[in-house]
């Protein structure tokens, strides 16, 4: 059975594309079949993989119930992993569904004609919109990044309120499958104090890799590559493939 996974933060600028783009690329590379779901407006995942932000390969079509899934998905430069793309008419989605009704269950439905993936990733806009909402409606599990910042668990509350929502209503197999934290600095003591601050509030749900602030990370999305693509022996790429053989280990033992 696939992993469905949510990479979701309301929060913005907390590494969450970038966490989708490059664990993907990891679990790829470890020899996982990976599947990116790109629901974000903004597509930077989809552009992060290298591809065009083309209209008419975006999960605008998969949601609107015009096109199977099938159709839709693209092979990336690495092996293992493809991807649905989005494009900026997504942005136009929301409205659109909320006009139609009976948005709830579209994504999901539309992964269950995805077989052969170990793992479907979905990276949701930066908000609690019908977008993020079908995303956690559609997942198993949520992969929840949080940088380490003054302001870390800002938001946290709200957003385990909205997934007991989502629970009680429309996925009750939904669950968190840990927290990654980003952006670290361990020459810091403020990076170090989020930390442990943050595994007090989630106890062992925080993965024992960070992701460190690294230019090579910031670099690789504008040349549209992958961190292993761009700078495989950088502290970022060795970071993200920790990550990916935690979770892998991880699973393993579930």
């Amino acid at each position: 059975m696939n992993h469905i996974m949510t990479v979701f933060n309301q929060k913005g600028g907390v590494g969450k594309t970038t966490t989708v783009v490059n664990l993907s690329a990891a679990l790829a590379l470890l020899g996982k079949k990976v599947l990116v779901i790109d629901i974000d407006p903004q597509a930077n995942t989809t552009s992060g993989l290298g591809l065009d932000k083309l209209a008419e390969k975006s999960i605008y079509g998969v949601i609107k119930g015009s096109k199977k899934p099938q159709e839709m998905i693209q092979h990336t430069k690495i092996e293992n992993l493809d991807i649905i793309g989005s494009h900026g008419d997504v942005a136009g989605l929301e409205m659109d569904l909320a006009i139609e009704g009976n948005w709830q269950y579209r994504l999901k439905d539309a992964l269950e004609n995805c077989p052969g993936y170990d793992y479907i990733l979905i990276d949701s806009p930066p908000s609690l919109g019908i977008l993020s909402l079908m995303g956690l409606i559609a997942s198993k599990e949520i992969l929840l990044p949080i940088q380490c910042e003054y302001y870390a668990l800002e938001g946290v509350g709200q957003l385990f309120n909205t997934i007991q929502l989502v629970k009680e209503n429309y996925n009750k197999d939904l669950d968190l499958n840990g927290v990654v934290m980003t952006m670290y600095d361990g020459r810091t003591n403020l990076s170090t104090q989020v930390v442990e601050n943050v595994k007090d509030y989630f106890s062992t749900m925080v993965y024992q890799t960070t992701i460190p602030r690294n230019i090579k990370l910031a670099e690789a999305p504008s040349y549209g590559q992958d961190i292993f693509t761009y700078a495989p022996k950088s502290a970022g790429a060795k970071a993200y493939e920790s990550l990916a053989r935690e979770m892998v280990k991880g699973e393993a033992k579930k």
